[in-house]
């Protein structure tokens, strides 16, 4: 069987090497814009968009796909009705530290699995609660360089590991994918066991 990871992720790479699963990395360029307000259908839409993407992208090459296994996601956080993806500079990776600070939030994250011309999309959340972080905190944390390119501007498996008071949930869909929702679905869906 053919593993494809439809992610440029680093960490979503590290989540499936840690597994022991022998994988290459394809992706295709997909709109992320998205009207959906629901936090579960709008990562299990993203997702799906990012796994769909590749899918056309390998039958247009007119490659089988028979023993091919897809794996897409999508993650996000959401607060007060807010879906925070990657900061677009460091005012608003400020902005979204200083949202996090001292309160709970929801981290969400959607997959999309494809094998044997089956497609299943579902979602995930996992509730992370920081502690409150000080202005000198929140600067350091960004001189850091670590919040730029993490859904929330910030990586729990990092620097930010420190500020975070506990979790409740799947703490790999915080990296960045749900690993027990994904075995359960390839697992449920396709007989598939890693």
């Amino acid at each position: 069987m053919k593993t494809i990871l439809a992610s440029k992720s680093p960490r979503r790479r590290e989540i499936l090497e840690l597994l022991g699963l022998d994988f290459c990395v394809e992706t295709a360029d997909t709109d992320e814009s998205c009207d959906i307000c629901d936090p579960r259908d709008r990562v299990a839409f993203l997702a799906a968009q990012k796994g769909e993407a590749v899918l056309k992208k390998k039958l247009s090459e007119y490659q089988s796909l028979d023993d091919t296994l897809i794996i897409a996601c999508d993650t996000l956080v959401y607060v007060d009705g807010e879906f925070l993806g990657k900061p677009r500079d460091r005012d608003d990776a400020y902005r979204m530290l200083t949202l996090l600070s001292g309160r709970s939030h929801e981290v969400w994250s959607g997959i999309y699995v494809f094998f044997g011309g089956k497609a299943i999309s579902r979602a995930e959340v996992t509730k992370v609660s920081f502690c409150e972080m000080s202005h000198k905190e929140k600067e350091r944390y960004l001189d850091s360089g670590e919040p730029f390119d993490k859904a929330g501007a910030y990586a729990v498996q990092g620097k930010a590991a420190v500020y975070i008071k506990g979790l409740e949930g799947d703490y790999f869909n915080v990296v960045g994918l749900p690993v027990n929702l994904l075995y359960r679905t390839l697992r449920e869906e396709f007989g598939i066991v890693i």
